[in-house]
Order: C-alpha cells, then structure tokens, then sequence
C-alpha cells in the first residue's frame, strides 16, 4: 500500500492492454505501476512491493509470464498473482493454476466487475 492505495502490479508487453486496465484500477482509487517485460516486472516489483500481481502469460517469449511468476516467488513475493491470457478458460481447465504459483487466471479482454471483484476480495477494498 502507498499513500493509502493498494498498488497492483501488472505486467504485459501490449500497452494497450496496461492502458486499459489502469483506467479500470484507477477509477475505484487504486494505485497501479507497470512493466512491460517479465525481467522488468520483477525489478518493477522489488521498487514498488505490490499487493497484488497480474501477469500476462505471452510476453516477449513464450514462457516470459510463467518464468516471471517462478523468479517472483523465488524473490520472497507472498502477494497475490494473477495470469492475465487469452487463453484463460482452457489453462484453468488444462493446468492447475495454484501448483503454478497462481491465484488465478483473467481471461483478456479483462472484465472490470471480475478485476475488480477480485481485488475486493483478495485485498478487501475499492470503492
């Protein structure tokens, strides 16, 4: 938290899709930082300590969000991770998302009412 504000973590290489869900998060008063590759999502996350992480699952390379989740965890990260992918339904169906270091899976284009429905309970605030 910053300022009062939960800081959420996102971490995609489409900009449009950062610009987007920072519009969502900063609309219900939370606070988001950004990076737009898995190497620089963890040095992004050792400067801001977020409360929460999203991380999209097709980045520069192929295993970039998968390999981002594991070198966060092996960094001591105990906040939540999100996989933002547009392959959301099938991986909750093929992989077990928690035997991954995940606490879940969005499914682009992100819905608001589930981001932010998840973050109220996850983290137990926003407007």
């Amino acid at each position: 938290m910053k300022d009062g504000k939960f800081v959420i973590l996102c971490v995609d290489d489409d900009q449009d899709m950062l610009d987007a869900i920072r519009v969502i998060l900063e609309s219900k008063g939370y606070r988001m930082e950004e990076a737009s590759t898995g190497e620089g999502g963890v040095r992004r996350w050792r400067e801001c300590k977020p409360d929460l992480v999203i991380v999209d699952l097709m980045m520069e390379e192929v295993d970039a969000g998968a390999n981002c989740v594991k070198e966060l965890r092996l960094a001591g990260n105990t906040a939540p991770i999100y996989m933002l992918s547009s392959v959301g339904d099938q991986l909750n169906q093929m992989t077990n998302y928690a035997e991954l270091g995940l606490s879940g899976v969005f499914q682009k284009p992100v819905q608001p009412d589930r981001l932010l429905a998840v973050l109220k309970a996850k983290l137990g605030a926003g407007k």
